[in-house]
């Protein structure tokens, strides 16, 4: 039998399982921790700048994707979609949105840091927040132009149970015709480059910090500071965005037949739903970049914290302020009773 009409079972049940409880925990983790970042952002930060600018639009990706997750977790128990082909297209696009606008806003985030600490004198023409939020419109059109457009071929479709599927229906002959090519776009576009600016950028910072003339006096503080925020930010994006495009370069090549052979379908089968799970948790690692990567931020969350601590002292003095009065009327009391009760 010819290779071309090898039919391979599949082994990618798990995913169901996999899908619903993973996306679960985003759900939670993920609309918690961003709605704390956005009111940091709308009503406790007063200080705003270019790369918090970057900060709140890379926010604004996370909690549109995050609250399409309930709907994707409903799917995924039920193997049943409802609620109509539309709003299958809309999620399958706004997936897409978030993941590749996630990792072109923390690209952002990274050249800003690299141009303020290795160019400081000549960017300031550059960083300013004018710019900054015509880059978050760049990055808003180039991402929604590939995603809406790759999110709307999916339709949905009826089982033999009588139910309806979503998010799986890519066909083969869609994948030859149009999916491939998009790979190779998003895969340039969307990831390659943002990687390589990521790698660049943090390498030449810390090429910068260790010049002495780079240090301030309090150099050594500043530096441990910059080194843990460079370290947090490329483990977060290598770690939620290499594992699922590297895997959808081959899971392209499987599906458009360039890659053929049962085990290897089996493999990039069963890699595909945990990389992609990886890629759907950085909604939830996203504001640890927030906070190590603005120090604004972390001063208003220690106001915050310090303002709650005396308020809560303030609250407790009083307290006991008016237990012991209470005390003291009582002991009067039970003085002049016991005085009348001795006349």
């Amino acid at each position: 039998m010819n290779n071309t009409t090898e039919i391979c079972a599949r082994n990618d049940e798990f995913k169901y399982m996999l899908y619903s409880i993973v996306f679960s925990i985003v759900f939670v983790v993920g609309l918690v921790t961003n709605m704390a970042a956005m009111y940091i952002f709308t009503c406790s930060l007063k200080l705003r700048n270019e790369t918090t600018t970057y900060m709140i639009n890379l926010m604004v990706s996370d909690l549109i994707f995050v609250f399409t997750l309930p709907l994707r977790v409903f799917y995924f128990i039920s193997r049943d979609w409802p609620f109509g082909s539309m709003l299958c297209k809309l999620s399958a696009s706004l997936f897409y949105t978030n993941m590749y606008g996630s990792m072109l806003f923390l690209t952002c985030i990274s050249v800003d840091r690299f141009l303020a600490i290795v160019y400081p004198f000549q960017s300031r023409m550059v960083r300013t927040k004018r710019n900054a939020k015509i880059v978050c419109c760049a990055v808003w059109i180039l991402v929604l132009a590939g995603s809406l457009p790759t999110g709307f071929l999916l339709d949905t479709s009826f089982t033999r149970e009588n139910r309806t599927n979503c998010f799986e229906n890519f066909s083969s002959k869609q994948w030859k015709s149009h999916l491939s090519k998009v790979v190779v776009f998003i895969e340039t576009v969307g990831f390659l480059i943002p990687l390589l600016l990521n790698v660049v950028c943090s390498a030449m910072v810390l090429q910068t910090l260790r010049r002495p003339r780079a240090l301030n006096r309090d150099g050594h503080v500043n530096k441990a500071k910059i080194l843990r925020m460079i370290v947090v930010h490329l483990l977060i994006f290598c770690f939620c965005f290499i594992p699922y495009n590297v895997n959808l370069v081959f899971y392209a090549m499987v599906r458009s037949k360039s890659l053929q052979g049962c085990f290897a379908e089996a493999v990039v089968r069963t890699i595909y739903p945990i990389a992609l799970c990886i890629a759907v948790s950085n909604c939830c690692f996203d504001p640890i970049v927030y906070y190590f990567t603005s120090e604004t931020i972390q001063n208003s969350i220690k106001r915050k914290s310090q303002t709650s601590r005396r308020s809560y002292d303030v609250k407790f003095s009083e307290a006991l302020e008016s237990s012991s009065a209470v005390l003291s009327l009582k002991t009067l009391k039970s003085k002049m009773l016991h005085s009348e009760s001795t006349v």
